[in-house]
Parts: C-alpha cells; sequence; structure tokens
C-alpha cells in the first residue's frame, strides 16, 4: 500500500509546476556573451522520489494482473478425440512429480475426525491414502476372499487405476484373488505393472483399455471399483452401465468420486457455474454430475440392486491443503525440475486451493456410491 500512495503521489507532483527557483548570480563567462538565466519548471524532489518507488510497484501491479488472468484461464480442458487424459497422465508420470508427493495412489486420503481434531498435517498424506482404500474396501464390501457370486478367486476390476496403488493393494490384502486394472495412459500402465513386479504381487496386471469400451467379456468380475475416475468420464451413464455389464450377477460396484452440487433444488449461480467450469477445465474433466444422479443412474440405467450413498467430504477434504504443504516442507523435486515444472506445479497448487474451497462451501461433494448386481440378471 505505502507503494501505490507514492505511485499516486508521484503523479500528483508531476502535474504541479515545481516552485520556480531563484536567479542566482553567474559567474562571468569565459566569452563575451552572458549566460541566459535558467527558466522553465523542474520536478519536485518528493515527486523524484515517488516515482523511484512507484515504477517498480506499477510493474509488480501490471504484472500481477497478467498472471492472475492467465491463471484464471484453465489450461487442460477435456479433449476426448486428442485423449486428454491419458496424455496428461502420461505427462505427470513421466516427470514423477505426481508420485513424489502423492505416492502410488493418485486420490485422497482419509483422515478420521480425530486425526482432523488433532490437526491433520500431524498425519503423514502417504498414510492417509491407504487408509483411505482400507475404508473403501470396508464401506463396500470387499473384505473377504469370498464374494456372493460363491468363487474364492475373486476377480476385480480396478477402472481407471492410475500407476495402480489401490489395485496392488487389494491384491495384496486378499491374495487369493486377482486385480486388473485399465487406464487410458500407456505411461501408468507400464509403471503400474513394473512396481508390481518390484513388490513381487503377481496377482496385479494392467492394461490400456477405455472404460466406456471395455474388451472384457459380460460378467467378468466379483467386484467393480472405481476410485476417482469418474470425474474423466464424459459419459456417466455409459461409465455405470459398461461397469455393471461386466459384473457378475450378486458382484459388487463400488465408486468414488468428485460430485457437485445437486441442483434439483438450487440452481447454480453465474459464479458457481464458473467456478466449476475451471474445475473442469483445468484437469481436464469434462464435467461432474451429482451424487444422486450416480445413484439414479445405478438405479435405473444399470438396474443395481441394494445402492447406497454417502458423502465423505468431511474426512477427504484435508487432502487438498495437505498436497499442498507437502510441496511447501519439500520444495527441491520442483526446484531442480526448472521454469516449466515451476509453472505448471504453480497452476496445479492454484487448483487444490480452489478445490478445497468448492467442497469446503458445498459446491462440490465427496461421492461414495455402492450396489450389487442381482442374481436374476444372470438369466
Amino acid at each position: 500500500m505505502p507503494r501505490v500512495l507514492l505511485a499516486m503521489l508521484a503523479a500528483a507532483s508531476a502535474l504541479v509546476p515545481a516552485r520556480r527557483l531563484p536567479v542566482m548570480a553567474k559567474p562571468r563567462a569565459r566569452s563575451s556573451a552572458v549566460a541566459a538565466p535558467q527558466m522553465g519548471y523542474a520536478l519536485a524532489a518528493p515527486a523524484k522520489f515517488a516515482l523511484k518507488w512507484a515504477l517498480p510497484s506499477i510493474a509488480t501491479v501490471v504484472a500481477g494482473r497478467w498472471l492472475k488472468k492467465r491463471l484464471d484461464r484453465p489450461s487442460r480442458p477435456y479433449d476426448r478425440a486428442a485423449n486428454s487424459v491419458g496424455r496428461e497422465y502420461d505427462a505427470w508420470t513421466k516427470e514423477g512429480i505426481l508420485e513424489h508427493y502423492w505416492g502410488e495412489h493418485i486420490h485422497l486420503g482419509y483422515y478420521t475426525d480425530a486425526e482432523l481434531d488433532r490437526g491433520y498435517l500431524r498425519k503423514d498424506f502417504i498414510e492417509a491414502k491407504y487408509n483411505f482404500t482400507q475404508r473403501m474396501m470396508d464401506w463396500g464390501g470387499v473384505t473377504t476372499a469370498k464374494t456372493e457370486t460363491g468363487g474364492a478367486d475373486v476377480k476385480i476390476l480396478d477402472v481407471g487405476c492410475g500407476i495402480g496403488g489401490t489395485s496392488r493393494y487389494m491384491a495384496t490384502t486378499l491374495p487369493e484373488s486377482s486385480v486388473t486394472g485399465i487406464t487410458l495412459s500407456g505411461e501408468q500402465r507400464d509403471r503400474a505393472t513394473k512396481l508390481a513386479a518390484e513388490r513381487d504381487i503377481p496377482n496385479a496386471k494392467f492394461q490400456v483399455m477405455d472404460a466406456l469400451n471395455m474388451d472384457f467379456e459380460d460378467n467378468s468380475f466379483d467386484v467393480v471399483w472405481g476410485c476417482e475416475s469418474g470425474e474423466h468420464m464424459p459419459d456417466k451413464k455409459k461409465y455405470v452401465t459398461e461397469m455393471a455389464r461386466v459384473l457378475k450377477p450378486g458382484g459388487k460396484m463400488v465408486i468414488a468420486t468428485w460430485c457437485q452440487r445437486d441442483n434439483a433444488t438450487r440452481s447454480f449461480n453465474a459464479e458457481e457455474e464458473q467456478a466449476l467450469d475451471f474445475l473442469y477445465s483445468e484437469w481436464t474433466h469434462p464435467y461432474f454430475i451429482s451424487i444422486p444422479d450416480y445413484a439414479k443412474s445405478l438405479k435405473k440405467d444399470a438396474a443395481m440392486v441394494d445402492v447406497e450413498t454417502d458423502d465423505w467430504n468431511k474426512n477427504t477434504i484435508a487432502s487438498w491443503r495437505h498436497s499442498i504443504w507437502v510441496g511447501v516442507f519439500d520444495p527441491w523435486p520442483v526446484i531442480r525440475a526448472g521454469p516449466r515444472m515451476w509453472y505448471k506445479c504453480l497452476r496445479d497448487g492454484i487448483c487444490l486451493e480452489r478445490m478445497h474451497r468448492a467442497f469446503k462451501r458445498g459446491l462440490m461433494e465427496y461421492g461414495m456410491i455402492k450396489g450389487t448386481k442381482p442374481l436374476a440378471a444372470a438369466a
């Protein structure tokens, strides 16, 4: 603020004529000509001082406004034809920054009420993600080696598996199972496969495949799992029905996904629509839907039974700012990566904060949806 005031002072001072300087006696010139007195206006000393401090401030303001305008414009909109989702995850995987900070589980973490009371920064960020996976398994009933389909060799499909952290966790927790993870990113598939081999987890396999057009036969899996993959799906109905198609009768579908508020009772205003549009387009999301929309799709479009939902916003929202702080505490991987990565991480940090604010004010919700494929579907 002082520099802004100085800038105003400089502008005002420059417009006011300086006090006319008194004409002092001049020494006789070497030539016969007499030097003419110096007439006119001189820049006031306060103006010189003010301009010295004001110009950097003005440049800072202009640069700041330019940068804000640029950062407010989403940079990675969804483009199915260009496989924007696969392309971005290819880049994130090759860069290694996302894995360094988020670990093998590219999804939010879970914080108990007691942990939130103590302060989320006291909890290990990576541990929170493992806790989330276990909580999701418990909530979805994916906790035993034998499911309602009757088999001991449980087949699990992880739709949108990332670099396979959740797939490997389930494969280790349920050693009798076979887990298949699918992704649009070839880099993620390769990294997931490498990590499974390094940890000697032979019952976890990974493929590149479109979740909206899967190659699997009908009734192939006992559990179909989607953890933060629905956000990237351009057709939410197809996402649900395709998962239901490959699910065995009696099998379980479990989904965790970012959802927007149900606008059936309260429509979005212009500011909310603008905020959502940024969240769509900055991280290559086509759009979000509400938790009730997912529940309706499971019941109506996929003919699932025992459909239940929940909102885990309270116990996951800390992840957004926690992920920013882990970067603040350990900035060197980004610093060493160079200016391009600085800018990319700056954008991601801003989006993380915007996500936090959207969830905090109820514009976004953390949707948990589950259902069972009826046994009658076997016919």
